[in-house]
């Protein structure tokens, strides 16, 4: 019994996987991938301990591929050419089944290291299968995301964890010959933090001393020391204290702003993971009520980058506060929502022929650009012209926020547009 719990119940087949229907179930998109004996290098997102290992070692196991496997906190660019070399032996150009490189914490790999990935993943020597907790649009760089799938791995909700220590008490041999009764989780869940590999180390050592217990919330709070000013920067606190940060920045209170971000940086949270939220809330909920938030978060968020520990602290409280304090509209971000909305319930339509360009003289004969009317040659810069597809001309889309600025914008499109589009 020296492997932990996690890992003896750890599930050997898709039948066994708990959770993510929408990837394994019976028609999940990487069920289907494994019957068709096609599997794309792929990039698992998703919280921590949510099976993004064992999934990767399941691919492999039922579409029979060699496994080969790397952490980024341990290995080098050398130990990645090392891998790639026994891949190519075992599989690559020599089968129709490339081997399996799956490389844990794949957001930690430098650029250095994933560029060396390049040439293997494009020339098919190897699938790769990346497991990260971050989001791979920012650290993963683009020439390899854009040979790979992402695959998102929801968290495990109530009934999932639950289900996990059922099935630990059926399936392991040291468990299954205890008496054990669940008669309360609500605890045990919560100190898990939805993490499916801590629930169970935990809850192996509530019952590993005794042949008979029974789990109860008073038994989990008295036996499992916790830090009250805990913070884990992989799991739910993670997203729940960033949350309550930009709440508190758009519900304009610096004071709440500064006890979150304080909570972020005493637990150690990545400083460019703070900075580059708070460059989105400059734009979703700052805008243009003051478009200067948006400047400040973007030099704050390069600051950051090149400045460590503590001194960051400064220039993240420095831009907090800023938001916090910043006239606030939504505006742009409703804007370009009801813009999509609009593209998928209209489809492709046509663009008008004046607002074509016509760089040929094909295009010119067939009336590209033809009456266009260049506003720079009007007084104003201005001439009233439709910009919009026939189909949909008149529509509003944007609606200027109730701030001194974009009353200014409000006015500005009266004196432009008349009635046009009611403002």
């Amino acid at each position: 019994m020296n492997a932990p719990l996690a890992e003896r119940i750890r599930p050997k087949s898709l039948n066994d996987y708990i959770s993510q229907q929408h990837l394994v179930g019976d028609n999940g998109i990487l069920t289907n991938h494994i019957k068709q004996g096609i599997i794309p290098s792929l990039i698992l997102w998703g919280p921590p301990g949510i099976g993004k290992t064992t999934l990767a070692n399941i691919i492999a196991e039922e579409s029979k591929r060699p496994f080969y496997t790397l952490s980024a906190i341990s290995s080098g660019v050398k130990d990645v050419r090392e891998v790639i070399e026994k891949a190519k032996k075992s599989g690559g150009l020599f089968t129709q089944k490339n081997p399996i490189l799956f490389i844990d914490e794949i957001h930690r790999f430098s650029k250095s290291q994933q560029d060396s990935l390049l040439g293997a993943v494009e020339k098919g020597w190897v699938t790769l299968i990346g497991a990260t907790t971050e989001n791979p649009s920012f650290e993963v760089i683009p020439a390899l995301l854009s040979r790979c799938q992402v695959y998102i791995l929801n968290s495990f909700d109530k009934t999932d964890l639950v289900a996990l220590l059922h099935r630990a008490m059926e399936k392991d041999e040291f468990l299954a010959a205890k008496k054990i009764e669940l008669k309360e989780t609500d605890a045990l869940l919560q100190v898990s933090g939805g993490d499916a590999r801590k629930l169970l180390n935990i809850f192996e050592l509530l019952v590993a001393s005794e042949e008979k217990v029974t789990v109860t919330n008073e038994l989990v709070l008295a036996k499992i020391q916790k830090n009250t000013v805990r913070y884990d920067k992989t799991g739910e606190q993670h997203y729940d204290i960033i949350s309550a940060f930009i709440k508190s920045i758009r519900g304009s209170d610096p004071n709440g702003a500064v006890y979150w971000l304080a909570r972020m940086i005493e637990g150690g949270e990545d400083v460019k993971f703070i900075a580059r939220r708070m460059l989105i809330a400059a734009s979703e909920d700052i805008g243009n009520a003051n478009p200067t938030a948006l400047i400040l978060a973007n030099n704050t968020f390069q600051a950051v980058s090149v400045i460590g520990h503590p001194e960051s602290r400064i220039i993240l409280s420095q831009c907090a506060v800023y938001l916090a304090n910043s006239a606030k509209s939504n505006a742009s971000y409703a804007a370009i929502g009801e813009a999509q909305n609009l593209v998928r319930n209209t489809g492709d339509l046509s663009v008008p022929l004046h607002l074509r360009n016509a760089p040929t003289k094909l295009m010119k004969d067939l009336d590209y650009g033809k009456n266009y009317k260049y506003a720079h040659n009007y007084t104003n810069n201005f001439v009233n012209e439709e910009f919009l597809p026939d189909e949909i001309k008149g529509v509003k889309l944007y609606e200027p926020g109730n701030n001194a600025r974009e009353n200014s914008f409000r006015e500005f499109l009266k004196q432009r547009w008349r009635d046009k589009y009611g403002y």
